[in-house]
């Protein structure tokens, strides 16, 4: 019996719980690298990566080599009963690339959600303080305290209630909205003032990049600005790494860019190519303050997520795929301006390596988000056989996630597909 779309559609609305979205009508049979088919044989170029997940793209051969070298050995011990290598050589390679002269230790979970959580429970019991700040237009995750954090209430937390107590809202920098650095930082002195004093929190949360809040860029001098005012008051600085890690903003971690380093650092996503493992990463003493039997989880650190998580990180030191970020970076930037030249509804083209997207409005207004514009811009290119993704506060902002391994004439075709939109719509 053949498959479509549609017939899949519909059994998925009978048997799938109504708040798990679904951005495309699309059911995949297969994928590789920058392409992915659907179930009616159609081929579409992939801008969304699994939404940062594929920065090797799909079924890297290096990535299903040693996932299927490790299906012959195990599949499955849980790590905190019986011991793994892979486990421990993934922590090791992570200590050495996350930003930081000093030592630092790594737990390993399966979700960001997991990862940020562990973060908030590390800062909790190394500071013995309870209160977090987070920021406007920041994702971490849809758990309950990540939600807390999320800095978007619809539809992540809609109908939900009060999510748990605790937790501080401060300005994001964004200087098309009119948020200078200097508002951004007398916020957390507001909430200093207002809320809650520098003694009752124990981490600031910062994504280097915005993920689901629009790409925004946090610039190194905000950042160095941001560490100072947490060494002052004996705050850690938590960098939230799950969408900008793994190279896709050109250096394997985004804070190597911003000249400081965080305290802690999440990371889940691209690390394992597909494959669920995410995990924290700080300083040894500050890992350490949980003591055994406080951290982990079942299935955290999966061997064969781990056995893929080190193949990810061969295939970028092999194929030095930082260096691809970045010219790919360059590539999808000077694409967009040329958009943006022609079409006023274009406000803002932004981004930091790989991770780059433009913000839409209504005659280029910020202060009139075209999110209708930005779905028919999306729904049109699928048309054509292009994968995008939106984000968002008011969700106008197209991101592009493509695979960093993508053919230069696919990129560029996907490139001129979305040009095509543009000149159609726009």
């Amino acid at each position: 019996m053949s498959k479509s779309n549609e017939s899949l559609m519909l059994r998925r609305q009978a048997a799938v719980a109504r708040g798990v979205s679904q951005i495309h009508p699309i059911f995949v049979e297969r994928a590789h690298n920058a392409t992915v088919v659907d179930v009616e044989g159609r081929e579409y170029i992939d801008f969304a990566g699994g939404i940062a997940v594929l920065n090797t793209g799909h079924l890297h051969p290096r990535v299903i080599e040693a996932v299927q070298q490790q299906l012959q050995r195990f599949t499955h011990t849980c790590f905190q009963v019986l011991a793994y290598e892979p486990y421990v050589e993934v922590c090791e390679q992570i200590n050495a690339r996350v930003p930081g002269e000093f030592a630092k230790k790594t737990l390993l979970v399966s979700t960001g959600s997991e990862a940020v959580e562990n973060a908030v429970k590390i800062a909790r019991a190394a500071t013995g303080r309870a209160g977090v700040i987070a920021f406007t237009g920041g994702y971490h995750g849809r758990t309950m305290m990540t939600l807390s954090l999320t800095g978007k209430k619809n539809p992540y937390a809609a109908g939900m209630g009060l999510m748990p107590a605790g937790v501080y809202r401060a300005r994001f920098p964004d200087a098309l909205h009119g948020v200078s650095e200097d508002e951004a930082i007398a916020s957390i002195e507001r909430i200093f003032k207002n809320d809650a004093e520098p003694r009752d929190i124990a981490a600031i949360v910062i994504e280097p990049v915005q993920g689901e809040g629009g790409f925004l860029v946090a610039s190194p001098a905000f950042m160095g600005r941001l560490r100072a005012l947490c060494d002052r008051n004996g705050i850690l600085l938590i960098a939230d790494e799950v969408q900008t890690g793994a190279g896709r903003t050109g250096s394997f971690f985004a804070m190597e860019q911003m000249g400081v380093a965080a305290d802690l650092t999440t990371f889940a996503k691209s690390i394992a190519g597909g494959f669920p493992l995410a995990g924290v990463c700080g300083r040894a003493e500050l890992m350490d303050s949980i003591g055994p039997g406080g951290l982990g989880g079942t299935y955290a650190g999966n061997p064969l997520a781990c056995a893929a998580a080190l193949a990810v990180m061969q295939v970028f030191d092999e194929e030095d795929l930082l260096a691809r970020s970045r010219a790919l970076g360059e590539r999808l930037m000077g694409g967009l301006r040329e958009i943006a030249a022609r079409h006023s509804s274009v406000a803002e083209v932004r981004g930091l390596g790989a991770m780059v997207a433009l913000e839409l409005c209504e005659q280029g207004d910020p202060l009139r988000p075209a999110a209708g514009l930005v779905t028919r811009i999306v729904e049109r290119a699928r048309d054509k056989g292009l994968i995008l993704l939106s984000c968002g506060t008011y969700a106008n902002v197209l991101r592009v996630l493509v695979p960093l391994t993508v053919p230069d004439e696919q990129l560029e075709r996907g490139m001129a597909l979305l040009a095509e939109c543009f000149d159609e719509l726009a």
